[in-house]
């Protein structure tokens, strides 16, 4: 704890590299930690879908121990760092292929270009959807009570582990964002679609309480109007940093999933649930951290990172690794501000290493 209260305000990348090698040590803080969501957090889920949207060729993974994995990344995923910080083991294996001696542990079942909504991301082909992979989690409950034997032990193991849901990226850079393909933007308004999308994702948050998950992080929506898909669709990359539009839609979506999340805490108050506010942490100082480059991805610039393509060299230097997902040096900046809030507004109503500290139906007082 006192080594993660570090002033952060000109730490450079390299250095926050070896800082957070340092400071993880110990005891895990979970015994188990169970990720839903898309690209931000697909770990390989997509390898074998035919699909576009698959990661598990180089240059990807070009700064990961194992390669190129399936990460939308040049190395580390948000939810890589997490597991780091939560002095777990090792990283959570994707759901495609975890074996019954691991998912005791938890399971990733991210799938790139998913949402909320089932037709979300379908141009790139196949994927798994937001019921989809809660489908996928309920079978994992029932091996997991087969392992343990009963339900009742089931449960009581789930009770302490850790989730983390961030979807909903795609259900707006490819779906409403996209009305050459998607009838969505005729369809809603701007608040008409955050409403729409926000009573979908409050069912499917229920449903996970009802197989188990008592904490719970919800990872708002990042600043989509500053990713290089966006800046190349809409926006003048020589003069403008964000396509101010699109961040608005965004902010209806996370002002509304705030509110869901009070909701969830008033209403199951055996569980703990928790907002992370991505726009906010994303709006951090850039520069002082030492990214020099904010709208064009590492791999790919504004246009997908395709099968052994050419990449950069000053990866921590790039915000952005493709036309969409961050580098592992912004990832970094992001999961440590998710974990241990920098600001009150980073998370409400705790940080995740406050919730992963919790007993189940515990109240935090802070």
């Amino acid at each position: 704890m006192e080594c993660m209260s570090m002033m952060w305000g000109l730490v450079p990348v390299l250095l926050l590299v070896s800082y957070l090698q340092n400071c993880v040590h110990g005891e895990p803080e979970v015994p188990c930690y169970f990720i839903f969501g898309d690209s931000l957090s697909d770990s390989g889920n997509n390898n074998k879908l035919v699909t576009l949207g698959r990661a598990n060729f180089p240059p990807n993974g070009i700064d990961f121990p194992n390669g190129p994995t399936g990460r939308f990344c040049n190395g580390r995923t948000i939810v890589d760092v997490l597991a780091e910080l939560l002095k777990l083991d090792d990283y959570i294996p994707p759901y495609a292929t975890v074996s019954d001696h691991r998912i005791l542990g938890g399971a990733n079942f991210g799938s790139g270009s998913s949402g909320i909504r089932d037709e979300t991301g379908r141009h790139y082909g196949d994927l798994i959807t937001m019921k989809e992979q809660l489908k996928n989690y309920q079978v994992a409950v029932s091996r997991i009570t087969n392992i343990l034997g009963n339900d009742t032990a089931a449960m009581d193991h789930l009770s302490k582990c850790l989730f983390t849901v961030g979807i909903g990226t795609h259900d707006y850079i490819n779906n409403y964002l996209l009305p050459q393909l998607y009838p969505t933007n005729s369809e809603y308004t701007p608040v008409q679609y955050a409403s729409v999308l926000i009573n979908q994702y409050f069912q499917q948050l229920k449903t996970l309480y009802k197989n188990g998950a008592r904490k719970v992080a919800i990872f708002g929506l990042g600043r989509l109007g500053c990713t290089p898909i966006e800046l190349g669709l809409y926006g003048d990359v020589t003069e403008t940093e964000c396509v101010e539009f699109v961040n608005d839609a965004v902010q209806l979506f996370n002002e509304r999933l705030v509110k869901m999340v009070d909701d969830l805490n008033s209403n199951l108050t055996d569980a703990r649930f928790t907002y992370i506010n991505m726009s906010g942490i994303q709006s951090f100082d850039a520069a002082a951290f030492g990214f020099r480059v904010k709208n064009n991805g590492c791999c790919g610039g504004q246009l997908p990172c395709l099968p052994f393509a050419a990449s950069c060299s000053n990866r921590t230097e790039h915000l952005y690794w493709d036309f969409i997902n961050p580098t592992e040096a912004a990832n970094m900046i992001y999961a440590q501000r998710a974990y241990i809030s920098q600001s009150p507004s980073d998370a409400h109503p705790m940080d995740i290493h406050t919730l992963a500290q919790l007993h189940s139906g515990e109240a935090d007082d802070t």
